[in-house]
């Protein structure tokens, strides 16, 4: 393990990603403090997933230097996966496992204690406790998302990443998952999120980031911004029309 001295339990140094010619992260300079939720914003194809693949050990880097909780991506990816909980587009649920059965899983996987105890502490969290012993296969698109949110936070990992965790979800859903959002990051986690939401910037995030083709092309603390401001900004560091 790298002492981690810094003080930030995300960082990352010129990172890099190439799909052949295509540079996907261009040179990008990130830290995120502990307890701190940075929100990064970005059109289709600006890079986001990529950079939670990258950060999640789920895509090697190309160049540049990343480290998790004091930990170097490049020799310790097996130690980075206990620190983190990863919410994407994937659920990373199985179907035809109940709710309780998939957090037995995963529970098992990272040898977390008291486990029947954290199964139903996680679930109420996400507010799913009546539906436990159902099938993930007919849970609505939300419920799937809270699920796969109680997954991520079985382990308690210091580190969230959240890749557009709204996607999908109607309205009502939405809510509840900020809701559930707001009380996560009230707990002292670190967490890194991309969305496409802009009132969720302000609302989560203690700083907000623009992504553009493989950089980080605009950064402010969220308190410093309005909706109007931040959508100004947006659209001026992305090239997208007002």
């Amino acid at each position: 393990m790298i002492e981690n001295n810094s003080g930030f339990m995300i960082e990352a140094y010129g990172l890099a990603k190439l799909f052949g010619s295509h540079a996907a992260l261009r040179s990008v300079d990130l830290k995120v403090g502990k307890g701190e939720c940075v929100a990064i914003l970005g059109p289709n194809g600006a890079g986001k997933t990529t950079l939670i693949k990258v950060l999640a050990t789920l895509a090697k880097t190309s160049g540049g230097k990343v480290r998790l909780a004091g930990f170097d991506i490049a020799k310790n990816a097996v130690q980075i996966r206990r620190q983190i909980g990863v919410v994407s587009h994937q659920t990373f649920l199985y179907d035809n496992l109940t709710a309780y059965e998939n957090l037995k899983f995963y529970g098992k996987m990272y040898d977390v204690p008291d486990l029947e105890e954290r199964i139903f502490e996680v679930i109420e969290q996400v507010r799913l406790t009546t539906r436990i012993h159902d099938l993930v296969r007919v849970f609505s698109r939300g419920m799937q998302q809270r699920l796969s949110i109680a997954r991520a936070i079985l382990h308690d990992p210091p580190i969230l990443l959240l890749d557009e965790p709204e996607t999908g979800l109607d309205q009502r859903s939405t809510a509840m998952l900020s809701e559930l959002l707001k009380k996560l990051i009230a707990g002292n986690r670190t967490v890194l999120m991309t969305t496409h939401n802009l009132e969720w910037c302000l609302e989560l995030g203690n700083r907000v980031m623009v992504l553009d083709r493989g950089r980080i092309t605009y950064e402010e603390t969220g308190h410093n911004l309005g909706l109007v401001e931040l959508r100004e900004n947006y659209n001026r560091h992305t090239g997208v029309a007002s």
